[in-house]
């Protein structure tokens, strides 16, 4: 006779490569982003990974893995790696807010376009200004922007309300906005003064 509990870890095994194994990639991409450093990011998934197949038994069969999966890497990253490095020098949230308002107050309407495109997350000039980006502010829209998590799901995975969720995110989007424009313009996101009338 089958040993059932055997049965059950051989579901349990197979049912976590069937959902969790095929997000590795993005738990990494996160990770890296996360961490600045391939070796650590890459102990940083292999913690998350083990910490899931652990608990995997709490993962509710047809919602979101990324989410789940992001909510435990963000968790290990917190716990581990953050209290093990030094945070960058790096503007306040009030002085980035400044400095958009100011870029604001200096543009027309007529300068911004808007466009469908998303912004391409791997090019240097936008890692970089990501990784400039104060530590929540970074990690909330590395989870929504990047990692494409609702807000709730991001809210969930970060431990805090949807409203924190929703102005950390504002925050950041107006910081990028304010270190990206030359970018933006070479990437057709804005127009230069030249192409207006």
């Amino acid at each position: 006779m089958t040993d059932p509990s055997a049965s059950d870890a051989e579901d349990r095994r197979a049912e976590f490569e069937r959902e969790a194994i095929p997000l590795m990639r993005d738990a990494y991409n996160l990770a890296l982003r996360l961490t600045r450093q391939p070796e650590n990011a890459r102990d940083l998934v292999q913690e998350t990974y083990l910490r899931a197949y652990r608990t995997f038994a709490n993962f509710r069969h047809g919602t979101n893995c990324r989410a789940w999966l992001f909510t435990i890497l963000y968790s290990v990253f917190v716990n581990r790696y953050r209290k093990e490095r030094r945070e960058p020098k790096s503007l306040s949230v009030e002085e980035l807010e400044e400095r958009f308002h100011r870029t604001l107050e200096s543009k027309s309407a007529a300068d911004l376009v808007s466009t469908s495109d998303a912004p391409a997350w791997s090019d240097p000039d936008v890692e970089r200004a990501v990784s400039d980006l104060p530590p929540k502010l970074r990690t909330t829209v590395l989870m929504v922007d990047v990692g494409e998590l609702t807000y709730e799901e991001a809210a969930t995975a970060l431990g805090c309300p949807v409203g924190t969720v929703r102005s950390r995110l504002s925050r950041a989007r107006k910081a990028l906005f304010v270190t990206l424009e030359e970018y933006a313009r070479r990437a057709g996101y804005l127009r230069n003064a030249s192409e207006e009338k």
